[in-house]
Formats: C-alpha cells, sequence, structure tokens
C-alpha cells in the first residue's frame, strides 16, 4: 500500500500509528515535496468513487488563500486536476492507495473495512 502524508498534520500522525499498529506494509510518501500528479489523482478519484471535490483540503490555508471554495464550481475536473497536482498542500490527506481502494482522510471504521479488520 501507498501512504501519501504530511508529517506534521496530526491526522496523518494518527493513521499512521494506526497502520503500524495493525501491522500493516506501506510505503511512505510527502505530499508536499512528493505530491500526486494529474494522472494519479485521476485514477485515485476513480478508484475512491470520491466526487473530486472531497480530494481538496478544505481546512487549509492555500485552499481558503486562493479562494478555492467559490471557485472550484466552475473549474473543470482537468483543471481541478491540474490545480491539486500543482501543490501537495492542496490535497486531503491522508491518503491510503490499496490494490482495490483508495481512501481519503483517516475515519478508522473506513480504515479498518479496508484492510479487513474486524
Amino acid at each position: 500500500m501507498l501512504f501519501v502524508e504530511y508529517p506534521k498534520c496530526t491526522t496523518c500522525q494518527k493513521a499512521r500509528k494506526w497502520l503500524e499498529g495493525y501491522g500493516a506494509a506501506f510505503t511512505v510518501r510527502h505530499i508536499k515535496s512528493a505530491p500526486p500528479t494529474a494522472g494519479e489523482l485521476r485514477l485515485w478519484q476513480k478508484c475512491s468513487g470520491l466526487p473530486l471535490k472531497k480530494f481538496f483540503n478544505t481546512s487549509g490555508l492555500k485552499y481558503k488563500e486562493l479562494g478555492l471554495k467559490d471557485k472550484l464550481a466552475g473549474m473543470t475536473e482537468e483543471e481541478q486536476l491540474e490545480l491539486l497536482a500543482s501543490d501537495g498542500m492542496l490535497v486531503k490527506r491522508p491518503i491510503l492507495v490499496g490494490d482495490d481502494f483508495v481512501l481519503v482522510g483517516f475515519r478508522e471504521a473506513e480504515w479498518s473495512r479496508a484492510l479487513g479488520k474486524k
């Protein structure tokens, strides 16, 4: 699995600790120094079944600074993907990418189901 995180993010820290406690094998990727590409985001969005807007870090400073709350609706999906790929800090985190799932944000019950933990 691929675990995409921002190490200073407390939610990411909690999710990583949970994954380690579960004994899951995963590769770590720093979202700021190695942001997801538009192509990766397109695949992840499709696999997750979530609307693209769920991939935006709506509580982030960059999101607010750019006024994206009001701008996203007027942007095409391709423009949104390119924007997300341009700055990892715009992307909601953590992201867990498995063979047949993509989880955005950390919700323990959802992660437990995806990893087959009861």
